[in-house]
């Protein structure tokens, strides 16, 4: 397995590795206190979840992602949070395939 690559739009970065294609895709969050307390990093995590879930077939199959929002990643509107990540995970999938 190789190193993981680093992408970043905005307030938002993914970390990605690519792997077994047999497997579904595995996707964790890393959302710091600099973001804010605990309510303010679970509601993000949970909006972030939930633009995933609507995203599914831009995974790549068996790829490990590691999702990450700094602090300006709460205060924007969830339309301009999805173009984001939807732009974002365009970029990975470019690399993985």
């Amino acid at each position: 397995m190789g190193r993981a690559r680093r992408w970043r739009r905005g307030p938002l970065w993914i970390r990605a590795l690519p792997g077994p294609t047999d497997h579904p895709p595995r996707i964790a969050f890393a959302i710091g206190r600099a973001v804010g307390g605990a309510v303010v990093r679970n509601r993000l995590r949970r909006r972030l979840r939930a633009l995933i879930a609507d995203r599914a077939d831009q995974l790549v199959p068996g790829g490990t992602y590691l999702i990450g929002a700094g602090p300006d990643a709460c205060g924007i509107p969830t339309d301009q949070l999805a173009a984001t990540l939807t732009e974002l995970l365009g970029a990975v999938r470019q690399e993985l395939r």
